[in-house]
């Protein structure tokens, strides 16, 4: 049966839908954000940040060893445990960036949610709190098991609790009905000890968030150059001359990117961001660690050119600049005779593609690609990046593949200042799958892994994230493990995710602090508290440190260094070997020597994957090391032994004449499922999540004003539909047909069925939707507040915008358009 919590983000016919953010009685608002990203603006966030957490010495204290690359575990720090963007390795002091300071200082709130807490709520009372409200209960402090008599959580002993996991995954009727979940936070480690008990247990199941991120980069990367990673790093994007951003919101989602903008930009390099909405960073910034730039208000131009393409359109608009490219005869010979197969398959498909289909599908004017290519041509060093906007479509791999394809024909890969680079979201994602975590491994990776470890590992294919959302709700999945994370809210179809967890026998959640994933659980259920990157973790053999792997594959060092908030709390690599041995006691993995000493992991990583030969040396005697990338080097490790052209038709994306094209994104204010707030600065809204940004041209023909009501339907491609109710229309710079709303609200309208066949990806960011007025329900809106105690908040924004329809602002916004039409 479905509970309040169950519908925050969607509402129901008739009642507007309440977000998972704090909440806010005062009226919604929207002006375009004019000021530089960064600077002054995250300052004043960082210093209310601080004042939030009341450690006004021990919180700046932190935060200066956040991002350290120094020999020794004292003289090194920890990695921000937020976005994967690389650390500098020259020394920067101040390497931090206000999202990381919101991740790390929610963290270290003083409030605590442990044995006293649970007592006195139900899970059912819980699950009718916000999300935010949820997270801001504080650190989980001891391990806790659902009881289901009393509708709570209560205390249990850590091996009592392993107990449990060991007796029943091994009452399982095989190892296959269980599926092992892995977060981005994961450290190295952690990854390759957790891999080792799935693979050792006997099952591939190991659905990870690059499932729902990045799979498709990696799937295109490797089939296109012989390597699932970019092969670029910060010294290249110091020294390209054109740098291409597609789909990178770099101010929100990875704030230490502005950084290495601003010095392109100081060394002349052409700037273009690709992305149907402009994102702040497109335009200027303040760089806060540079304190003349600061004190002098002096702000740096991080973008010299934008493309707002329809969203999807990527793909078309890449060809367009192939065919330019073509034209003019601007091709690298050598390196196309020299590196590349099938190139001429290529060059066919793309002179056979005409200027009308690419316009149509792109939504961008021949001119403008013929500027951009214009720009891209004229470079002598270029790099295109790009973040999930594009993985998270249905022709996702096909786009990453046109990039490579753009790229190869003018040799830009392997010289310096030039090639792909994907932007990593979480912090640790790439180590995650480097260090073991793939549900579809190869036999060449295996057969190393098994040499080393001195197990059999399975050969069937596992389970991704969407396959295991499947089988849960099939009941083939009967316990659920998540290493971090908030899989019931990151997951897409969140009435079906809800119901597939609730299906199941037992769900295992490792986390620092309570979320929706504890509350959608399985029959039975645990929570086992670890200890937070930012925490000095000893054991009796000594302070122990994890390494991460960046988004340009630098591995290093990581040591927390503040006081754990519970004696109680465990390791994450701890509490994965102590699941380990009661699930496996006859294991001749030492388990309990990896808990105590990590150098003993690593030692066994050495010799289990390829690069990491030597890898406590590399670590311990130096800042860290870059991992091989063969494809930097021009070495192709494909079935041709070159890099190899990809041709692929250009999709249809455009969506019919009554419906239009949704993408998902995060607020400035979030970090992934985590909202801080309900505001979003450089998108200049105030006091609403459940908003729904569309060009002014499309409300206009709707007859929407600005913050009318509406509701949202998507329309799966099997046919089904899900719905979102009383959302408000936010008139905004984005293309026709083409519109945005906020992520983890809006996963309930992508259907498990809408997922790419090429990565498995949810299309997050390619759905399919239609838009119609919201019809209120007779009653008084407020007499739901009886039922719902959130819905008097509801109901006095409901009659706020009914008073007051802000038909000014849309009229501002939509003539502003009109002055500024889209490049």
């Amino acid at each position: 049966m479905s509970v309040d919590g169950d519908r925050l983000g969607q509402g129901a016919p008739g009642v507007p839908a309440r977000g998972r953010g704090p909440g806010s009685k005062a009226a919604p608002a929207q002006r375009d954000c004019t000021h530089p990203s960064a600077g002054w603006g995250a300052a004043l966030s960082v210093g209310n940040v601080v004042a939030k957490t009341r450690e006004p010495l021990a919180g700046p204290h932190a935060m200066l060893k956040m991002n350290q690359l120094k020999l020794g575990k004292k003289g090194g720090g920890y990695d921000c445990p937020g976005c994967a963007w690389p650390d500098d390795r020259n020394g920067l002091h101040l390497d931090i960036c206000e999202n990381g300071i919101k991740h790390v200082t929610w963290e270290m709130t003083r409030k605590r949610a442990g044995a006293d807490f649970f007592a006195q709520h139900t899970v059912s009372e819980l699950n009718t709190w916000t999300d935010f409200d949820l997270e801001n209960a504080g650190r989980l402090t001891e391990p806790m098991v659902y009881n289901a008599q009393t509708d709570k959580y209560e205390p249990i002993a850590w091996d009592a609790a392993f107990r449990l996991i060991g007796d029943t995954l091994r009452a399982l009727p095989s190892p296959h009905a269980a599926s092992f979940y892995t977060s981005g936070r994961l450290s190295n480690e952690g990854t390759f000890v957790y891999q080792l008990l799935t693979r050792e247990f006997g099952t591939n199941n190991q659905p990870d968030c690059s499932n729902m991120c990045h799979e498709a980069s990696g799937r295109a990367l490797t089939a296109a150059i012989g390597t699932g990673k970019g092969t670029c790093d910060l010294e290249d994007w110091e020294s390209t001359d054109f740098l291409m951003l597609m789909a990178v919101n770099a101010a929100s989602n990875a704030p230490r990117m502005l950084t290495a903008l601003a010095k392109a930009a100081a060394n002349g390099a052409e700037i273009v961001h690709v992305n149907p909405l402009i994102e702040a960073a497109s335009r200027r910034t303040i760089v806060p660690h540079d304190f003349t730039d600061m004190a002098l208000f002096k702000a740096t131009r991080t973008g010299t050119m934008n493309v707002q393409p329809r969203i999807g359109g990527d793909l078309a608009l890449l060809r367009g600049i192939a065919k330019v490219v073509l034209e003019q005869g601007a091709v690298d010979r050598h390196f196309i005779e020299e590196h590349t197969a099938r190139y001429d398959a290529y060059a066919r498909q793309v002179g056979d593609t005409s200027w009308a289909d690419i316009v149509h599908q792109s939504g961008v004017t021949e001119d403008v690609i013929r500027e951009l290519a214009g720009k891209y041509i004229a470079s002598k060093r270029a790099i295109i990046a790009w973040c999930l906007g594009l993985t998270q479509q249905i022709h996702s791999v096909d786009t990453m593949r046109e990039i490579m394809n753009v790229l190869l024909l003018r040799g830009m890969i392997g010289v310096k200042g030039a090639g792909p680079s994907p932007i990593r979201g979480h912090s640790n994602v790439q180590g995650n799958r480097t260090c073991g975590i793939n549900h579809h491994p190869t036999e060449k990776w295996l057969a190393k892994h098994d040499a080393a470890t001195g197990i059999v590992s399975p050969r069937e294919r596992g389970l991704g994230t969407v396959e295991t959302i499947e089988a849960m709700r099939d009941g083939r999945v009967r316990v659920f493990v998540s290493l971090g994370g908030n899989f019931a809210l990151a997951a897409p179809d969140t009435g079906h995710t809800f119901a597939a967890l609730r299906n199941t026998e037992l769900t295992v959640q490792v986390s620092t602090k309570l979320n929706r994933s504890h509350l959608v659980h399985g029959k039975q259920a645990l929570i086992l508290p670890c200890l937070a990157r930012s925490e000095r973790d000893d054991t009796d053999a000594g302070e122990q440190g994890i390494t991460v792997e960046d988004s340009m594959s630098y591995v290093h060092l990581s040591y927390g260094k503040r006081k754990p908030p519970s004696s109680a709390l465990k390791s994450e690599i701890a509490i994965i070997c102590g699941m380990a041995r009661a699930t496996l006691p006859t294991s001749a993995t030492p388990w309990e020597t990896y808990a105590r000493d990590y150098d003993t992991i690593r030692d066994v990583m050495a010799e289990a994957l390829d690069g990491f030969e030597n890898f406590n040396k590399l670590v311990h005697d130096s800042i860290g090391f870059r991992l091989p990338q063969p494809a930097r080097e021009r070495v192709w490790l494909t079935a041709t032994g070159k890099a190899e052209f990809h041709t692929s038709p250009l999709p249809d994306v455009v969506p019919p004449a009554d419906r239009f094209m949704l993408s998902t994104v995060r607020s400035h204010d979030q970090w992934n499922t985590t909202i801080y707030s309900d505001n979003d600065r450089y998108r200049g809204l105030k006091n609403s999540r459940t908003v729904l940004f569309m060009n002014p041209d499309d409300m206009a023909a709707l007859g929407l004003t600005q913050f009318a009501l509406i509701d949202i339907t998507s329309h799966a491609r099997d046919g089904s539909t899900r719905s979102v109710y009383g959302y408000r229309a936010v008139a905004y710079d984005t293309p026709r047909q083409s519109v945005t709303g906020y992520m983890p609200e809006l996963n309930v309208l992508c259907a498990l069925s809408d997922h790419s066949p090429q990565s498995e990806q949810p299309l997050t960011k390619h759905l399919i939707v239609s838009i119609t007025p919201h019809v209120p329900a007779q009653a008084d809106p407020r007499a739901s507040a009886q039922a719902d105690p959130h819905a008097s908040a509801q109901a006095d924004l409901h009659a706020s915008a009914q008073a007051d329809l802000h038909a000014s602002a849309q009229a501002d916004l939509h003539a502003s358009a009109q002055a500024s039409p889209a490049r």
